[in-house]
């Protein structure tokens, strides 16, 4: 069988950058447009990064952690790398589709591999009409803001704000509040992973709301929908050991 042909993305970061020297120098490699598996050097806010650079590229991705948490990474070493990614095993992970509309009017859209979330905006608690499938089953939410995870991302901010981590293959995404004043004891909800959500900002004007898809940011929003992009696949490789399906079971466990 013919080598993948390699193509290395790294952060900016020091050691990011000196792990991608080491590399280059010792194993050939392509352009990421060229390549049959890409390389990711860094922590997992650059694994981010590189799947949504490559819902174009269509490339299965192998990362291997130069940053702090790298719960999406495989462990760094420069040793029998083609040998890693011949073993590795594939898991695929759809988006969520974030479509948002803004007090002016304007529309606005981005992609989450981690979660969607609300947020308010100023020192007034958001105000949240909470719709699935076009039926209002909260009709006003009272908090600091809330969240749409996926499997991949439950055990990130959806976790840090008391929400369930959702195993990989479960078809469920996670629905948190974040600080929630109103209902009081309201803890979020699973979800059937085809529904729709639909957010509507109450008294947007004067208890502005921003959403945020991952890394992209829409302001003084006054309705948000979110759902999962079936349409898109991105593909990660892990370790047969470092497998995600097994992080995300042994996050559960941890004290």
């Amino acid at each position: 069988m013919t080598d993948p042909r390699l193509a290395f993305v790294a952060a900016a970061t020091a050691p990011a950058q000196e792990a991608l020297h080491r590399l280059t120098r010792r194993y050939p490699s392509v352009d990421p447009s060229e390549a049959d598996v890409i390389v990711a050097l860094g922590g997992d806010g650059f694994m981010l990064e590189t799947l949504h650079l490559s819902t174009a590229r269509k490339a299965p991705i192998y990362g291997m952690n130069r940053g702090t948490v790298g719960f999406l990474m495989n462990a760094f070493s420069e040793e029998g790398l083609i040998e890693r990614v011949g073993r590795a095993a594939q898991v695929g992970l759809h988006p969520l589709r974030m479509r948002t509309r803004s007090l002016a009017g304007s529309e606005g859209e981005g992609l989450a591999i981690n979660e969607v979330s609300l947020l308010r905006e100023t020192r007034q608690a958001a105000k949240i009409r909470v719709l699935i499938d076009g039926v209002i089953r909260l009709e006003e939410l009272v908090c600091d803001g809330v969240l749409v995870a996926t499997p991949a991302g439950s055990s990130a901010y959806n976790l840090s704000a008391h929400g369930p981590i959702v195993p990989l293959g479960t078809g469920l995404l996670a629905l948190t509040p974040i600080s929630a004043f109103r209902p009081r004891r309201w803890r979020g909800a699973l979800l059937p992973h085809d529904v729709r959500i639909t957010f509507e900002v109450v008294e947007a004007d004067k208890r502005p709301v921003s959403a945020v898809a991952d890394y992209t940011e829409v302001r003084d929003v006054s309705q948000v929908e979110v759902f999962e992009d079936r349409s898109i696949t991105l593909r990660l490789l892990f370790d047969p050991d470092q497998k995600l399906e097994e992080r995300i079971l042994k996050e559960q466990f941890t004290p």
